[in-house]
């Protein structure tokens, strides 16, 4: 039996490096900064730290990052993080070039940001909406998607 990385509370994780967009690299091999497990931040400081991973094309770190919001904040805003979460792995499959991953996780996620109105911290759901909207209209009418400019706007 293979033994798995674990982390020092024994919780198995993946040690491995990845890629830019989120992929396991062979051990040993550089790969792009990790985003701690146990990273706390404050919603703005989340969203700032977001913003500026998806900026750089780094949408699945965007994930994690917001993700962690999801784990970590207020039960009453899980449903907001968890479709900003889902957004951005959306955007992370557009960009390992898996059109149905794409669709399926950026419906969840205009789903699960239109039932989190009113939106708290300035977060411009009207524009995340009709931005994932585009998207998936491209995806139905087979338009090609620029992976190099994915970097919707969170805040207003």
């Amino acid at each position: 039996m293979v033994e798995r990385d674990r982390d020092d509370a024994g919780i198995a994780r993946n040690a491995r490096p990845r890629d830019r967009f989120g992929r396991p690299l062979p051990p040993g091999s550089p790969g792009v900064e990790r985003i701690p497990d146990n990273l706390d931040l404050t919603a703005e400081e989340t969203l700032d730290y977001a913003q500026r991973l998806l900026d750089d094309g780094l949408a699945f770190n965007a994930h994690e990052v917001l993700e962690a919001a999801w784990k970590n904040g207020p039960f009453a805003e899980r449903m907001l993080w968890q479709g900003l979460a889902q957004y951005a792995v959306g955007l992370t499959h557009l960009q390992r070039g898996n059109a149905k991953g794409a669709r399926t996780l950026l419906e969840r996620a205009v789903s699960r940001l239109d039932a989190s109105r009113p939106w708290p911290y300035d977060i411009d759901g009207p524009a995340l909406m009709a931005y994932a909207e585009r998207l998936l209209d491209n995806l139905d009418t087979g338009r090609e998607i620029d992976i190099d400019h994915l970097n919707p706007r969170l805040r207003g």
